[in-house]
């Protein structure tokens, strides 16, 4: 505390201030609580379903050492989540050291458990070993059930601190582990669990684990009287992932190639094949960790690719006819690929495990992969020369391309030189305070010029649909007049690095929000869809950098006298028409108005609902998965039909269709 009379003391007079006494040590997992996005990234959504892995980690990790083949994931009434296996069950014997019962030992001690023993565990996901005792910190309630030789253990904890001794409750001739928690409200952001989230990844699991029996129930909801259950279960495994990745794709090859190997305690496994798209997927793992960074096993991989596939090319002449340099980037467009590899001590880079460092796996994964495209390149001469065709194709497409975008440059697009004539700037230079609306049509646009805020709100009216670039080359993107408006009014521009990779230059970005801004109709929905598209596959970057966002405009104006309100649902139109009659559904005095577009609302309105920072509700559109947004765009903006028609049917229920 400072003092106000003397605010700077001599040194010597404040070494009995700052002793032994002053140094705060966090016990046990108080740690863990004051500090949760130390340990699980973050306390929002994505927190929350960090939890749920943690745990299913730890029954993984029995499934890799040959224990456990069947997991249950069920979300319950209360949002609580309980995990089921029939794994050996964690000990609950007296810990020689502690002398407290290994359960409570793992469940309230960091850096507690088997993972640490290599007897026990060759190799193991979770996070750094301190995985189940934060989820039992970070919990209001958890409750452990052991089924182990022959008898039924149980203790339970509040905040992580246990309840009761560890206690015998009942005999079994099951065996495993039961886990259930109830996340701290004061701690988590959000306490909902989204039933997609963890389908996603167990079905993500399921691959990596062939053999291993997944079950997901959600509890909260009853569909025709019954649980919404789903199941998982894989006999192919990678090669039903990368078949499963692709499956709104046009393959160029019969099967996936897949490729198996071990070296210096190191599995490797990897399944890959090649489509007719214009986009790059590959999908990576680490002890059935997501590395969406990649890292040195990603990197072999590459290397290996790029190495065998240019040398085949060159030994059969198939890149005699082109007069310009094939790239390593030339060999990714169109391919999917998922790369696996179970490493006894991995080392990665930051705590939530986003890039592998250890360089001894580069190695080992090019040296794997490269024997392994040898041996197929040898003996399937057809489905190689489909894929160097392939290739061939990328490296004239990326160099039309890059002439395409020199040429677009030199005439002041894509560099911020000379702003389109449609684009009402605002007159802030600033780029953190400014925000650019790409609204749909000139109409709309009109009516939001007029209702902007002239000093921090740019407006970019955009004519009817942009062009779909799921389906079209690169260099006919920037011959297309809304894009090129685009890149102008942002400030940003394209290039190629050393590699041949596409790299997008936001240095020189003039709004650090890009708001999307359509009408609230079907059509409203497909031109977003497109124009999210075009951000996802061009300029992910301003993406994950939190730079997009999605304008919501109500649905509903309610009106009864001189009272109105807007409603964004049905549900709230529904309340404010209750509200306005005083509780009769039937009072036809209260008027209901249904927008349908931007242009049916003045620039008072438009303001006040959509655009008023104050009041307005805004979407930031975020990435959480890109493996499956990747596959998303791919099946809804693709050529192949029958996957999206699948998609329309199974979600149809919940589509506004306008009448």
């Amino acid at each position: 505390m400072k003092d106000e009379k003397d605010p700077v003391k001599p040194a010597a007079a404040n070494n009995t201030d700052y002793g032994a006494s002053s140094i705060t040590a966090l016990e046990g997992l108080e740690a863990v609580r004051k500090r949760p996005g130390m340990y699980i990234g973050s306390t929002d959504t994505k927190g929350l379903h960090h939890l749920v892995w943690e745990v299913v980690d730890n029954s993984i990790d029995e499934h890799l050492a040959g224990h456990c083949t069947h997991i249950e994931v069920t979300i319950r009434p209360d949002n609580s989540i309980t995990v089921k296996d029939n794994g050996r069950g964690i000990p609950t014997g007296m810990h020689p050291k502690l002398k407290k019962s290994a359960l409570e030992v793992v469940m309230t001690v960091l850096h507690a458990g088997g993972k640490f023993d290599k007897d026990s565990y060759k190799v193991s996901g979770g996070l750094h070993g301190v995985g189940v005792s934060c989820v039992n910190a970070l919990s209001i309630h958890l409750r452990a059930e052991i089924h182990r030789d022959g008898k039924v253990f149980e203790q339970e904890y509040k905040q992580g601190k246990p309840l009761y001794d560890v206690r015998e409750i009942g005999t079994t001739t099951d065996r495993g582990t039961i886990v259930t928690f109830l996340p701290d409200p004061e701690i988590f952001e959000t306490d909902e669990y989204k039933f997609d989230v963890l389908a996603h990844r167990l079905r993500e699991l399921s691959y990596l684990n062939k053999g291993l029996f997944l079950k997901l129930t959600d509890e909260r909801e009853k569909e025709n009287g019954e649980f919404k259950v789903e199941d998982f279960f894989s006999e192919g495994g990678l090669q039903e992932f990368v078949i499963y990745l692709d499956e709104a794709k046009t393959t160029l090859i019969n099967d996936p190639i897949y490729i198996t190997a071990k070296e210096e305690g190191v599995d490797v496994e990897v399944a890959m094949t090649y489509n007719t798209s214009y986009s790059e997927n590959v999908v990576s793992f680490v002890n059935n960790i997501s590395t969406r960074d990649g890292g040195t096993h990603v990197s072999g991989f590459r290397r290996a690719l790029t190495r065998e596939f240019k040398k085949y090319g060159d030994d059969n002449g198939h890149f005699k006819k082109i007069n310009f340099t094939i790239s390593g980037e030339d060999f990714m467009e169109g391919l999917t690929a998922v790369i696996s590899v179970k490493v006894p001590e991995p080392q990665f880079k930051g705590q939530t495990k986003g890039e592998l460092g250890n360089s001894e796996v580069l190695g080992i994964v090019s040296r794997s992969v490269g024997d392994a495209l040898k041996v197929f390149l040898e003996e399937n001469p057809a489905q190689a020369k489909r894929i160097v065709e392939k290739v061939v194709l990328a490296a004239t497409a990326r160099n039309a391309a890059r002439k395409a975008r020199e040429m677009v440059q030199r005439k002041g697009a894509l560099t911020g030189g000379g702003l389109p004539g449609k684009l009402a700037d605002c007159a802030s230079r600033s780029p953190e305070e400014s925000e650019v609306f790409l609204v749909e049509g000139d109409s709309a646009g009109g009516t939001a010029k007029q209702g902007r805020d002239r000093h921090t709100q740019a407006i970019l009216p955009l004519r009817g649909k942009i062009l779909n670039v799921e389906k079209a080359l690169e260099h006919k993107i920037y011959e297309n007049e809304e894009i090129k408006n685009i890149f102008t009014a942002l400030g940003v521009s394209v290039a190629e690095n050393d590699e041949g990779h596409r790299v997008l230059n936001i240095e020189k970005l003039r709004y650090h929000k890009i708001v999307i801004m359509c009408d609230a109709d079907i059509d409203g929905s497909h031109i977003t869809t497109l124009i999210l598209t075009f951000f996802f596959r061009y300029m992910r970057e301003l993406i994950e950098k939190g730079h997009v966002y999605i304008a919501q405009p109500p649905l509903y104006l309610v009106k009864k006298g001189k009272n109105q309100r807007y409603a964004w649902n049905d549900k709230e139109r529904k309340a404010a028409q209750l509200e306005f009659s005083g509780g009769r559904e039937d009072d036809d005095s209260v008027k209901v108005q249904r927008y349908k577009g931007l242009g049916e609302m003045n620039a008072e309105q438009l303001w006040e609902t959509t655009m008023d920072s104050k009041t307005r509700i805004l979407k930031q559109v975020t990435i959480d998965d890109a493996v499956e947004a990747d596959r998303m765009f791919a099946m809804l903006m693709g050529d192949d039909v029958p996957p999206r028609r699948a998609f329309i049917e199974a979600n149809a229920k919940y589509a506004r269709i306008d009448v």
